[in-house]
């Protein structure tokens, strides 16, 4: 029988392999839409799955299941064609990108089941959106591989856009709604919903038409982290059980401390050293990829595995 990890494994060597070798000439955003695509969407996969589930559902996950690898294939496919082989067509970068569109859609759809189904839990509403969300990530990445001008938006701005949608707009909600899951008293619970909805959006249109408006977007969704990370480690701190789920849930929660601490301290120390904003991305990135959202989806994973939602 195939380990759950399976996937993910192979596609975190093959992530390295992006990530070390000068071969794909990919820039720093496009690798890490290559982790999402070979490491975290296979994580998710494992995360959503569970046995309430109706006909119609579980068919729509075997789907995503037998389609995520073949897609990303493709999407890297769609890359390596317009950068490591530089084939100049952007037709065919965009055409090879659609097989991550289609299966961006079936997590979209997936997501859309789990919200009509269980409309009256707003934990599953939040774990709906975030996949959602992912469909509008893919929706910026076909944009940017045909090079597609869509807004007046620049398609450098639709890989940012895209990042912005596989990584923190489509996973904190999930990660919320898994906290929600697993809450007994959630009179304040909604308020974190909501505003974890709402944030994302505010993002991405600030990215495309406001500044103020992306650095409030940025600010509250920054504020609902903050708060998810605290009371994560508070009820991890009080847990009896020693469990690897736990130790990974406390590592994610310290990684995006730690970002909050670099952008805090970031100002001050470019008066004492020749920092740009180009020299922090890799930072903030690795951090918030595989420090946040990796380790925040082990330990989701770790720690509800064997259970039934």
């Amino acid at each position: 029988m195939k380990h759950p990890f399976f996937s993910s494994i192979i596609g975190g060597i093959i992530s390295f392999v992006i990530f070390t070798s000068d071969f794909f000439n990919f820039s720093l955003i496009e690798k890490f839409l290559m982790f999402a695509s070979f490491v975290i969407l296979p994580l998710v996969i494992i995360l959503i799955n569970n046995k309430d589930q109706t006909k119609f559902q579980r068919k729509i996950y075997s789907f995503i299941t037998v389609l995520h690898f073949p897609a990303a294939l493709l999407s890297l496919a769609s890359l390596m064609s317009s950068k490591t082989w530089e084939a100049g067509n952007s037709a065919l970068s965009g055409f090879l990108s659609l097989a991550w569109l289609l299966f961006t859609f079936l997590l979209a759809l997936n997501g859309l089941l789990l919200i009509s189904e269980k409309k009256e839990k707003i934990e599953e509403i939040a774990i709906g959106a975030g996949l959602i969300y992912f469909f509008i990530g893919g929706i910026w990445y076909s944009l940017y591989q045909f090079q597609l001008t869509f807004l007046l938006v620049d398609p450098t701005v639709s890989a940012l856009s895209s990042v912005h949608f596989h990584f923190s707009s489509a996973i904190v909600p999930i990660f919320i709604g898994m906290l929600g899951r697993i809450l007994f008293k959630k009179s304040w619970y909604r308020w974190l919903v909501v505003i974890d909805i709402i944030g994302p959006i505010l993002i991405a249109i600030g990215i495309v038409f406001s500044k103020p408006l992306e650095i409030i977007g940025v600010s509250i969704f920054a504020c609902n982290i903050i708060f998810y990370c605290t009371y994560l480690l508070l009820k991890v701190r009080k847990s009896t059980k020693k469990s690897s789920g736990n130790l990974f849930l406390t590592l994610s929660s310290l990684a995006f401390y730690s970002i909050i601490v670099i952008s805090i301290y970031y100002p001050i120390a470019k008066r004492y050293f020749s920092l740009t904003i180009m020299d922090m991305v890799p930072i903030y990135g690795s951090l918030h990829a595989f420090g946040f959202v990796l380790f925040g989806l082990l330990g989701w994973i770790l720690g509800t595995r064997g259970q039934d939602h």
